[in-house]
């Protein structure tokens, strides 16, 4: 089976598109879950295939459904969305593969802090107007500054899920 992707330029589509996370709390007992509901992102596919692209996330966006919980994420003990308004992940390379699967390199940025980040998207649907990736992946949360931890309560990786849908822009 061979995919191809269409060249040129694309639009993350907003009201399609979802990126959640989900940690381990209250010392592995309780799982907090959450969503960025503010989402914007671009990409290009190159004549090659290949395709760069960038991911910004608001990160005052994230919503756990509880108040409380989400100020204190926008905290300075977090996200520091004061001073950090956005998280992106930009987009170095990403090249798909058989199979359906994306191999994706980029720079994942929270909080001012920039780490190399790589994963493995599957391309779930395209045609020549619109694409779907899915992925799943972690993130040590220490690495960029949000080590924030009351009595030892928050442990091990984060998980990133995203679903991200791609409209072809117009020429």
């Amino acid at each position: 089976m061979t995919t191809t992707v269409e060249t040129g330029t694309w639009q993350l589509d907003r009201t399609a598109s979802t990126v959640a996370l989900r940690h381990k709390t209250m010392w592995g007992l309780v799982t907090v879950k959450g969503t960025f509901t503010d989402v914007s992102g671009q990409g290009e596919v190159r004549p090659d295939g290949s395709a760069v692209g960038t991911l910004t996330l608001d990160a005052a966006s994230l919503d756990t459904k509880h108040a409380k919980r989400d100020k204190h994420l926008r905290s300075a003990d977090f996200f520091d969305v004061e001073n950090h308004p956005v998280i992106t992940f930009a987009v170095r390379s990403a090249e798909l593969r058989d199979g359906g699967t994306v191999q994706v390199v980029g720079q994942l940025t929270a909080r001012g802090i920039s780490r190399p980040l790589s994963l493995t998207a599957r391309l779930v649907s395209s045609d020549a107007d619109a694409l779907t990736l899915d992925t799943e992946f972690t993130v040590d949360r220490s690495q960029f500054g949000l080590g924030w931890n009351q009595m030892g309560m928050i442990r091990g990786l984060t998980t990133i899920a995203a679903t991200l849908t791609f409209t072809r822009s117009a020429a």
